[in-house]
């Protein structure tokens, strides 16, 4: 792994322990504030918030483990750890989720028409400014890493302070005899930690199975067919290993080409791709063109 890849991850990582000791403070503050005022809405917040730092956590390991070098055992490195751990956390959040809407449910079924206190909404004010702050930071530092996890965690931090906002929005509802706006907000709140829970998985199986833009391939492709001496693309593919692309190409060129000549075009190839695109690693196999 060259030293930037590596300083790249050590930052990632710094990103995601602010999150999850944002998170740790938020979920502890929502929970004990949620049962006290009696605010089903907070205390659904707070459960949202105590699966992301399970999001974080394995963000975080993720990263950890995708520093570790190739072995005999990975010789592509470990790089897919980091979508191992995403798929795990979203197995937790979608149960989670589906316990506060479960709880939400009942709520709604049983009439419950208790009026939370406002401290309950000051708290979803507060954690929404909080998380807001922790999303700029994550997001400015995804750029500047190229970092997918990262740029994932930033776009949770977001949601995670709309969530607050909805929260706050449904027991300042609830102070104008609108008391079943509070454990409908609970629902809403489990509906979305679902739909992140979902939205987390379907990317990292994505990866996980090779799954690839086709775009992107396709962008390669007409790149690749402006190098001197390529005559076609006989066939392209792409996969990620965590952050990194990992391109496979089957060029043509002139069937008269000595091998040192055609050897000089696979490699312009290789580097122009690693340098237009910061590809992390691509193989280029040379045929000569059908007559």
């Amino acid at each position: 792994m060259n030293e930037r890849k590596y300083q790249n991850l050590k930052r990632g990582e710094r990103g995601a322990m602010i999150s999850i000791a944002a998170y740790i403070c938020l979920s502890s503050l929502k929970l004990i504030v949620g049962i006290i005022s009696g605010s089903e809405a907070l205390k659904a917040d707070g459960l949202n918030n105590a699966t992301d730092i399970i999001a974080s956590v394995a963000v975080l390991i993720g990263l950890r483990i995708s520093r570790k070098p190739a072995d005999k055992n990975h010789a592509y490195g470990h790089w897919k750890a980091e979508n191992v751990a995403s798929l795990t956390a979203s197995f937790i959040m979608i149960t989670v989720g589906i316990q506060v809407l479960i709880g939400a449910g009942n709520s709604l079924l049983e009439g419950k028409n208790e009026t939370p206190d406002m401290i309950a909404a000051w708290t979803g004010i507060f954690s929404a400014a909080v998380m807001y702050f922790v999303y700029r930071y994550n997001k400015k530092l995804a750029g500047e890493i190229d970092s997918q996890a990262v740029l994932a965690a930033s776009k949770d931090n977001i949601s995670d302070a709309w969530v607050s906002i909805g929260t706050a929005v449904g027991i300042i509802g609830a102070q104008f005899g609108l008391a079943w706006l509070d454990p409908v907000t609970a629902f809403i709140v489990g509906f979305l930690i679902c739909r992140t829970a979902w939205e987390i998985f379907r990317d990292a199986s994505h990866q996980l199975t090779d799954g690839f833009d086709e775009n992107e391939v396709k962008e390669y492709k007409e790149f690749i067919m402006q190098v001197n001496g390529v005559e076609a693309v006989k066939n392209i593919r792409a996969r990620n290993y965590g952050n990194n692309t990992v391109v496979d190409i089957v060029i043509f060129v002139k069937s008269h080409l000595d091998i040192g000549h055609a050897h000089d075009i696979s490699t312009t190839v290789e580097n122009k791709l690693i340098d237009e695109f910061e590809v992390y690693d691509v193989h280029v196999h040379v045929e000569p063109l059908p007559t």
